[in-house]
């Protein structure tokens, strides 16, 4: 039994966009777009859907990113969109959520008493004075069953994850992870 889709291939598509579909709790699943040849339905990365709500206008040119699969099954393509750009604004307002950071922090018995609350100020501290603290989710988490290392934190940039680091290290990642710089 193989994968019901096949990727077939990344792709950037300009057209007009024409509305969103699929809505759901105040958020689109889809998106549609007239192109030369016709119109797409293209699906919606889920950061997208949050952030595209009241961004764009019917009617207005937009470029997508995204990739094609085809469903091996039906013979049907599905276009999932992981960027959308206004073509008429400047290239550094594009649409696209930054990469998200994450940074899950042990709250049991164990790790607090050997510094996870000292830990935790710290790197909100830290955060907050380099301008990071709104770009950064922290998550308190249960055991992360590494209790001889304890305090326990593990910084997570896109699918990378990170641990027993000190907090200026997790800032400069996360400004590194984010394109961002102190100035």
């Amino acid at each position: 039994m193989g994968d019901k889709y096949f990727r077939l291939s990344e792709l950037n598509l300009e057209g007009q966009f024409l509305g969103f579909t699929g809505m759901k709790s105040g958020k689109a699943k889809y998106l549609q777009l007239a192109i030369s040849s016709g119109k797409l339905h293209i699906k919606l990365k889920k950061e997208l859907r949050h952030s595209l709500g009241c961004s764009l206008v019917t009617g207005e040119q937009i470029r997508v990113c995204g990739i094609s699969k085809l469903n091996t099954h039906t013979g049907k393509i599905k276009i999932k969109a992981h960027q959308i750009t206004p073509l008429d604004t400047c290239q550094h307002q594009e649409l696209t959520l930054q990469p998200q950071a994450k940074i899950m922090v042990c709250q049991k018995s164990g790790c607090i008493k050997r510094g996870g609350k000292g830990l935790l100020s710290e790197l909100e501290k830290t955060l907050c004075d380099r301008g990071l603290l709104d770009k950064v989710k922290i998550e308190h988490t249960d055991c992360q069953k590494r209790c001889s290392s304890a305090p326990n934190c593990v910084l997570q940039l896109g699918k990378k994850k990170y641990k027993k680091l000190h907090p200026e290290a997790i800032a400069s990642l996360v400004e590194n992870h984010l394109g961002t710089s102190r100035e």
